[in-house]
């Protein structure tokens, strides 16, 4: 009987590993019945139609080490996930979908889920997030600077000023909260730095990088506003003795909401808040003052109500240079923030338009010009204020604002954080106007 038994569990074994497929096979017979495009098919299919949903279904963490696909449809479901949050995305049955992952393994199986689910224009991009680089197209990466904690290392600009270009997306752990522009001046007596950096870590990386090119003192750090990626590093840059400088409002804003701004940047960083620790600025002015260092002409500017009431600049009237702070950005979509004066940033425009900068160090995104930086912000300032002011003419409701055409802004960084958000607040300030 006992051998009988064993005979009998080995004969069912053997059976049900017989039965077993190999995921190899798997994977061969669910190519069969998707449909497949390579690297060209995909990039015409984007810049086709900007409503296209592409989805990364790989891990966060193998994101945040080799990068995603640069372009405005890009969006992350992991796999484990992808039946649970396709919605999010993807609402009616007949939406274009494109998965992809690293080596077209786990991508066919998500698009088979998607058409066991109903979804029926799916399509897998068979190449691959791997034959993307290889291609040398565009592509998103958590951190450009590995070896330290700025974002990326600053770059020379004109003679003597350099900036540090921030990741043009939210802040996180991986960027370690650089996702703004850190500059400097290298004068003959003295440097300035422009933003103090998001934690006392950056602002320590900045200085080292600062450094390596000089050892003149730091004598001024200046604060575009009260945010946190702009001030919270200052408590590092007083040790070395420099003067702290801030719009007498944003000082306000500091001394009412220190706890906040440090609280809502520890929550992404935690670790990399080491040392950090919220301090007034020295010095505060309205509208004008005049930086005292020598072989260069450097003046503070208060232009007007931009994206924040406490926004400032800083001019170098004989380069023509301009680091203007948050009253401009590149690259990316700007965020409305509840205290955003839309009209007035937009009236603003024109003092800056008036300095015929050469030169332009925006908040967000690389130096650029007064052309690219009124399309980035102005233009988009103007289509969005009239189109949500068509949505209150006719009666419409905040639902309403959401169908939108943004398409022409898809491509841009933080499209898909901020457009439907914006679109929202916008609507909240005009609606009882």
């Amino acid at each position: 009987m006992k051998h009988f038994l064993l005979v009998f569990f080995f004969l069912i074994n053997t059976f049900v590993h017989s039965a077993l497929v190999d995921g190899d096979k798997v994977l061969e017979t669910v190519n069969k019945e998707i449909v497949n495009i390579d690297t060209q098919q995909l990039k015409e299919i984007l810049d086709k139609d900007p409503y296209t949903v592409l989805i990364d279904v790989r891990t966060r963490d193998e994101i945040v080490q080799f990068g995603a696909i640069h372009r405005g449809q890009n969006k992350h479901v992991p796999r484990g996930y992808l039946e649970f949050q396709i919605g999010e995305h993807a609402v009616n049955e007949d939406t274009p979908i494109i998965v992809y992952c690293d080596r077209s393994r786990r991508s066919p199986l998500a698009a088979k889920t998607l058409m066991n689910m109903g979804y029926t224009n799916v399509k897998n991009y068979a190449d691959g997030f791997t034959k993307w680089k290889e291609a040398g197209l565009p592509y998103t990466i958590s951190d450009q600077a590995p070896e330290n904690a700025l974002y990326s290392n600053p770059v020379e600009v004109i003679k003597g000023v350099y900036s540090a270009i921030g990741a043009t997306q939210p802040a996180s752990y991986e960027n370690s909260g650089h996702n703004n522009n850190l500059s400097f001046i290298v004068a003959d007596d003295a440097v300035v730095v422009f933003n103090a950096g998001g934690s006392y870590l950056l602002a320590e990386t900045m200085h080292d990088k600062i450094k390596e090119i000089t050892n003149l003192p730091v004598k001024y750090v200046v604060l575009e506003n009260a945010q946190g990626h702009a001030m919270l590093g200052s408590n590092y840059w007083k040790e070395q003795g420099a003067v702290i400088i801030a719009h007498a409002y944003a000082a306000k804003i500091i001394k009412k909401r220190n706890e906040d701004i440090f609280d809502r940047a520890y929550r992404r960083l935690k670790d990399k808040m080491y040392k950090t620790k919220v301090v007034m600025p020295d010095q505060t002015f309205e509208d004008h003052l005049v930086l005292d260092v020598a072989g260069r002409k450097i003046e503070l500017l208060h232009l007007g109500p931009s994206h924040g009431p406490a926004d400032i600049q800083l001019w170098m009237p004989e380069e023509r240079l301009l680091i203007s702070g948050d009253l401009a950005f590149n690259v990316r979509v700007l965020p409305i923030l509840d205290h955003t004066d839309i009209r007035g940033w937009i009236q603003t425009w024109d003092k800056l338009e008036a300095l015929n900068a050469s030169v332009i160090i925006p908040g967000h995104g690389g130096p650029t010009d007064i052309k690219t930086i009124t399309k980035f912000t102005k233009d988009y300032l103007l289509y969005m204020l009239t189109e949500v002011e068509k949505v209150i003419d006719n009666d419409g409701e905040l639902i309403d604002t959401y169908e939108i055409d943004v398409s022409r802004f898809i491509q841009w960084d933080t499209f898909n954080e901020l457009s439907k958000r914006n679109a929202e607040r916008i609507f909240r300030k005009l609606e009882f106007e």
